[in-house]
């Protein structure tokens, strides 16, 4: 039985990104935007902090996390978490990278990937290059499964520059 989602439509390739601003682990807010012109991001949505999956899935970010930034992307882990729960979960783990808080669930519905029964968003990613464009994406049929960094690395290597 697969989950349910809701009716919104992921955004398609080739699409611009839907934009948000969420507040990060830092304390700041941070909008898409903020990195148009500048970067490539990473939107990486994960169902819940400490769940063995998500767990697994943002060490890998910070154990990758020099080849993400030699390659100019600004990886954003996102997640229905508080903010103080992501805080804790990142600090509990030596995250490098800063998570993102969509606690009134915004930004996954913006990109159709909240999953409304159980409140929370499927696993899925999003490359959006520098002009705010969505180049890659990928939405797990099951939040229990997770791409490898390997096979996020060399989506980024199409990009080019």
């Amino acid at each position: 039985m697969s989950p349910t989602t809701t009716k919104a439509r992921v955004p398609a390739v080739g699409e611009r990104a839907p934009d948000f601003t969420l507040k990060s682990t830092s304390g700041k807010q941070v909008s898409l935007s903020d990195f148009r012109g500048r970067k490539h991001v990473l939107l990486a949505f994960f169902p819940l902090a400490f769940t063995s999956t998500c767990t697994a899935e943002l060490c890998a970010f910070s154990e990758d996390f020099d080849q993400f930034a030699s390659k100019d992307v600004e990886v954003l882990p996102i997640s229905v978490d508080s903010q103080p729960t992501l805080k804790h979960f990142r600090q509990h783990h030596e995250m490098k990278a800063d998570l993102l808080s969509d606690f009134k669930r915004e930004a996954s519905r913006a990109y159709g990937v909240l999953l409304e029964e159980q409140f929370y968003s499927t696993r899925a990613y999003f490359l959006v290059d520098r002009e705010g464009v969505i180049r890659w994406s990928h939405v797990e049929a099951n939040p229990g499964q997770r791409r490898e960094n390997q096979e996020i690395l060399a989506e980024i290597a199409k990009l080019g520059d």
